[in-house]
């Protein structure tokens, strides 16, 4: 099973009646259950035993972005957002050696690779889909993410 069908399928479940779904085939587990505020995703390897990653941030970080240190105050509503596609673990470098995509103060063009976010040991490069300058990078390096989550914080201006 894709990242993108499971995304789908977590999409369709948040949308029905259901509370809790659970798939088992020979490769992997699947248990997706809704609460009233959040959905909790849970995916087992079969062959592999890993630890499950440890909950994402707390969103209200994510969503009162302050204005980077001292300086004049800027209006951070005219920042757009670069949001996770999926569900997974975001990382700033394509390998631990190697320098970050992007950082704080590099301009951006739609298309650009500006991070890789690995779910179900699949790494995908996800791609900036507007243009202008990085104002902040909202997540950590290598800690997990959900889907929708902002990710990069970007001046169209800029």
């Amino acid at each position: 099973m894709k990242a993108k069908e499971i995304q789908e399928l977590i999409d369709f479940i948040s949308n029905s009646g259901l509370a809790e779904v659970k798939i088992e085939t020979d490769e992997f587990k699947l248990s997706i259950k809704k609460n009233a505020e959040a959905q909790a995703v849970k995916t087992v390897e079969a062959p592999a035993s890993a630890p499950a990653p440890s909950p994402a941030p707390a969103p209200s970080e994510a969503a009162a972005p302050s204005p980077e240190k001292g300086g004049a105050a800027t209006d951070s509503s005219n920042y757009l957002e670069i949001k996770s596609p999926m569900i997974g673990t975001f990382y700033t470098t394509p390998n631990p050696d190697s320098d970050n995509f992007v950082n704080v103060g590099d301009s951006v063009k739609t298309g650009q690779t500006v991070c890789i976010i690995e779910a179900m040991k699949l790494f995908n490069e996800i791609e900036s889909e507007v243009s202008g300058k990085i104002v902040k990078v909202l997540v950590e390096n290598a800690t997990p993410v959900e889907y929708d989550q902002p990710l990069f914080l970007v001046d169209p201006a800029g």
